[in-house]
């Protein structure tokens, strides 16, 4: 699965925004638009959802957008109470990610001579 159907499944496959906008916001946090790889769930899911909370506060801003895309909701300010809601799901979710463990650790430091 590449990286830009893995981030459509993760938007549920609703079109907000065409592949050439997804594609932008994929660059914008740090893929390669260029060779588009498969999706690495271990190195690459943190900034899939960073991507994914970029597009949602997109159409979260932009009524438009809202409008043009089906949803069950009766009113705009329920559908954008659900996309702050999501986001905010997003944002727990990068949270409890670890960080990839880097070659120093402070502890290391304290420890050499240099």
């Amino acid at each position: 699965m590449t990286i830009l159907e893995r981030l459509k499944l993760e938007l549920s496959n609703k079109e907000y925004l065409a592949d050439g906008e997804y594609t932008q916001f994929l660059k914008e946090n740090g893929f390669d638009v260029i060779i588009m790889p498969d999706y690495d769930k271990a190195t690459m899911q943190k900034e899939l959802l960073f991507t994914v909370v970029d597009i949602l506060e997109v159409v979260a801003n932009d009524v438009d957008i809202m409008r043009k895309v089906e949803t069950e909701f009766t009113t705009t300010s329920d559908a954008y109470k659900y996309l702050q809601e999501r986001i905010q799901n997003i944002k727990d979710r990068i949270a409890s990610i670890p960080d990839i463990e880097e070659e120093y650790s402070p502890f290391s430091l304290m420890y050499t001579r240099k």
